[in-house]
């Protein structure tokens, strides 16, 4: 396959821009082309613009940004392409239409000229079947804005050539991209695993565990995520999230960890769709998010008791450790005293479940996530049963509160909030690697850098807080609900039970 030197995109949006930019300002030249040859005008000034930005902020050299802007050439016709050794596409994610555009190309372009498409989550070998040549087909999947999100997949279609696949992966290098290769399977890496963020969340909201703030306050100041999954989703729109909620769950053929929520699909319907009508699950006066007021805290009660359950030997320990820095004597008796605050440290377990298997006092007991550590300024979360009075919920909230940290009390729920969202991420990444969509290196860098997700990636995030941990809360979420959507992942299950890191390969493979 020849060395790649003029790069066509068709598609002069927000993501064929971006494209010409990184491919320009890397020394190749670019033919830019639009049915609207209005858009491609636009382009060309919106790049000169982004370019002279860059140039006056000291980001590039004033040479390079006349240079990239001299190698962008403006197209009205689709033969101007004939020169090309890469085209890649960036229209309308409707399968008819890039068959089509691909069926046109075929005719134009040189026979070894490789053709890729942008798509977000059609399949690659669908596209590829329109072309009397389809191993020269291949995903070449960016993320907006592209100058930004230093990350492309590249997917293999099942009659692509692996040289395809092999020079995108070095023309990605060689923008400045980290490519990661894929399988071609239903959302490829990023927005495979992406489900466990967003639809869990969902899930959490319309079982009313907590209001939207408070699980994304959850996820950002206690799991460590840059933003929770209704920021997320009102950054992305529900008009693009519902969508593709929608399509990965058909494609999977009714997967239960994939299913979509009613609530994008009552909000999309009411075109409550985010930051782009000011109004989603937060309101955008003026462009700027409005946040409720969290609840004050309540006055801390004199003279409170508290016994701690030792049913969970790891959050028994971290929360020990905390109420002695907070100045609190456990009372040391093998059951509760009539009069204290009972406290409980479940993992994947509701408090009702801990209370009903071992006789506790409902009303008296409330549940402490321990599975993120409790270390002070990181959100602390409280559990409450439906019988658990209102007093003795103040009462822990005033305590683990005592030291200025912020706290979250939500309503009963398996696995918290924190701990059942994170435990399905890691475990639709494990089921990805089960797959082999991805190498576990691969599924890390592209989650880590696609979704902005902590600890190195998803199944590195699992390894960082326990294989054994998450398999547990799994299990216990699995026996607690009935829902299929929690049956572990064998890829997780296997490596907890050798004990092997979440990104271990298999050392031998079957012949």
């Amino acid at each position: 396959m020849k060395d790649i030197k003029t790069i066509g995109i068709v598609g002069a949006g927000a993501m064929g821009r971006g494209i010409a930019q990184i491919a320009a300002q890397a020394g190749f030249d670019v033919l830019l082309f639009d049915l609207n040859a209005d858009a491609v005008a636009a382009a060309r000034t919106s790049l000169s613009e982004m370019w002279d930005k860059l140039a006056a902020k000291g980001k590039i050299p004033q040479d390079v940004a006349k240079q990239s802007l001299q190698r962008v050439q403006s197209c009205t016709e689709v033969q101007a392409l004939s020169k090309a050794d890469l085209v890649i596409e960036a229209v309308v994610e409707r399968l008819d239409v890039k068959c089509e555009l691909f069926r046109q190309l075929e005719g134009i372009v040189s026979a070894d000229c490789i053709l890729a498409s942008n798509t977000s989550s059609l399949p690659i070998t669908a596209i590829a079947q329109a072309c009397t040549h389809p191993s020269r087909v291949a995903g070449f999947h960016f993320f907006n804005p592209v100058p930004l999100m230093k990350v492309v997949e590249i997917i293999d279609g099942l009659r692509s050539d692996p040289l395809t696949g092999d020079a995108l992966m070095a023309l990605a290098r060689a923008m400045g991209h980290t490519p990661v290769r894929a399988k071609d399977m239903p959302g490829f890496i990023v927005n495979h695993a992406g489900r466990g963020m967003n639809i869990e969340g969902l899930k959490t909201a319309q079982e009313s565990v907590a209001p939207f703030y408070q699980i994304d306050a959850i996820m950002r100041e206690q799991a460590g995520f840059r933003m929770g999954p209704f920021e997320l989703l009102d950054l992305t729109g529900l008009d693009v999230s519902h969508a593709v909620m929608e399509s990965i769950y058909q494609q999977f053929y009714d997967e239960p960890r994939f299913r979509p929520s009613p609530i994008t699909a009552v909000r999309s319907a009411g075109k409550l769709l985010g930051r782009k009508t000011g109004q989603g699950f937060y309101a955008y006066p003026e462009g700027q998010k409005q946040v409720p007021v969290e609840p004050e805290v309540p006055k801390p009660t004199q003279g409170l008791k508290v016994w701690l359950a030792p049913y969970h030997s790891v959050g028994h320990k971290r929360a020990a450790a905390l109420l002695k820095d907070l100045g609190v004597a456990i009372i040391a008796a093998e059951a509760p005293p009539a009069d204290a605050l009972i406290v409980v440290t479940p993992y994947g377990e509701d408090t009702a479940t801990v209370v009903s298997e071992h006789l506790l006092d409902g009303e008296r007991t409330v549940a402490l996530d321990t599975f993120f550590g409790l270390e002070q300024g990181k959100r602390r979360v409280l559990m409450c049963s439906v019988a658990t009075l209102p007093k003795w919920r103040d009462a822990a909230h005033a305590l683990f509160a005592s030291d200025n940290t912020p706290v979250s009390i939500i309503d009963d729920s398996a696995g918290f909030v924190g701990q059942r969202v994170v435990a399905t991420i890691v475990n639709v990444a494990s089921d990805i690697a089960q797959q082999a969509i991805a190498t576990p290196t691969d599924i890390d860098l592209a989650v880590s850098l696609g979704l902005g997700y902590p600890k190195g990636g998803p199944l590195s995030m699992g390894d960082s807080l326990g294989g054994a941990h998450v398999l547990e809360i799994l299990r216990c979420l699995y026996r607690t609900t009935g829902d299929m959507r929690y049956r572990p992942s064998p890829w997780l299950q296997r490596r907890v039970q050798l004990g092997l890191s979440l990104r271990a390969e298999a050392a031998c493979v079957a012949r």
